[in-house]
Order: C-alpha cells, then structure tokens, then sequence
C-alpha cells in the first residue's frame, strides 16, 4: 500500500513538472497598442537620423559651392591681369637739335683715306668750297675707254718714300688760283674716315707741298652731314702711329 501511494506520489511530481515546462515555452502575448507605438517611435528614429544626415550633405554641399565661387572669382581676376592693356607713356618730346643729325668736327682732324690706307692731318675749311689732296708727279693716261690717273703721296710723311697710286678721274674741276690764273686737276672719289664717322667725297689732285696740310675738306664735304668748331682740333682723336705731314714739312 505504502508502494503505491509513493509511486502515485512520483508519477503526480513527473506531470506537474511536464505542465510547468510547457508553460514556460508557450509564447507570451503581444499588446498590439504597445507595437504599433514601437514602430512609430523607429521610424520617428530613422526619418530624424534621414532629415539630420541631409542638413549636414546640404551644409557641405554650401561651403563648397561658396568655395567654387571664390575660386572662380579669383581665376577671372587673373586672366583679367593677363589682358589688361598697360598705358603707354609718353616722354616729354625734346626741342629739335640745332645740329639737325649732323656731327661736328674741329678746324683740324686726323682723316683716313682708305683707298690710299693712310690717315693724314687735315684742315678742314669752310672757305674752300672743293676738297683737295696734295699729290705729286700727276700722269693721265686711259684705260678701258675710261681717263685714269697715276699719282704719288707721302703717305708716311715727307721724309719717307712716296707711294704710287692709280685712280679713275671722276672729272675735271677748274680752280682759280691767287694769281687769277685756273687750275685744271683730275678728280677722283674716296671714301673717308673721321673717328667713328665714314664719308664718300671727290677730292681734287694738286701739290700742296707749299701749305701745311696735306689734306683739305671744303664746304660740299661738310654739306647736309657735318658743322665745324673752329676753336677745337681733333674733336675725333688720331690714328695711332701719327698721320701723314704736307711733303715740305
């Protein structure tokens, strides 16, 4: 009896176990006010989480277009400095020289001859109105049709032998001398040089072993290119090695 009612007893505790545990897995009922109220408040959540991410892109979004606007401000500024024009200003204009371009020589100069390659001591005159080159033993002869003329100059001074030269005769020219009598001499051209300065003229042969200059330019030499100071001699400087003396010096 005693057996039974323990064994009643067990099989009683067994099946209150099984019901408790049946009980504990069964799943608890969900308040639907409750949920409907969880859902809201997520999506309250996420459309705030949505609105504050968009403030802060279009705050971004502002900064850089402010930024994109300064820089296109300062690129048209800079291509405005490349093409604005500089005014040009212009200098006060000087009255014009009294010399006109011309140069100026004093009453004495230091002249190269360069077909003759020498320089000599030259008076240049204003009184004379040809230009004359003192030249000895004067021979006209002809040559291809064309009249030439042999000559000789102290290209070294009177001291040192002549030099013999030939030279196409340009003309003749008429000179009238101090006796009223006329001179005809052969004229030939030269080129000349008077310190940085070159010149083309005709100059006349005749012996001037008599004057002091072995060399005169008269006024249709200095005509249209030069003026003379007759207070100054060799405004241009000389050749090194001297200049070539009249023959009777």
């Amino acid at each position: 009896m005693f057996k039974q009612i323990i064994c009643i007893a067990a099989i009683a505790t067994v099946i209150t176990g099984c019901a408790s545990t049946k009980d504990a897995n069964k799943p608890v009922p969900v308040d639907a006010t409750v949920l409907e109220a969880s859902l809201n408040q997520q999506e309250i959540n996420i459309v705030n989480a949505i609105d504050s991410c968009k403030e802060t892109q279009s705050a971004s979004m502002t900064t850089l277009s402010a930024q994109l606007e300064q820089l296109n401000a300062q690129v048209a500024t800079l291509k405005k400095d490349k093409t604005a024009v500089v005014p040009v200003i212009t200098p006060a204009q000087c009255p014009p020289s009294p010399l006109q371009g011309k140069f100026i020589l004093g009453a004495v100069e230091d002249v190269f001859i360069d077909e003759l390659k020498a320089s000599f001591n030259t008076r240049i005159d204003t009184g004379a109105e040809s230009s004359s080159l003192d030249a000895h033993n004067i021979i006209l002869f002809e040559r291809d049709g064309n009249q030439w003329v042999r000559f000789d100059v102290f290209t070294n001074g009177a001291k040192q032998p002549a030099q013999t030269f030939e030279s196409k005769v340009e003309r003749f020219v008429r000179i009238k001398e101090a006796d009223d009598k006329t001179d005809r001499r052969p004229v030939i051209h030269a080129h000349l040089e008077i310190g940085k300065y070159k010149a083309e003229t005709d100059l006349n042969l005749t012996d001037r072993s008599h004057l002091e200059f072995p060399l005169l330019l008269g006024r249709k030499f200095m005509q249209d290119i030069a003026v003379v100071d007759v207070g100054q001699t060799y405004i241009h400087g000389k050749k090194k090695g001297g200049s070539a003396s009249s023959a009777s010096k």
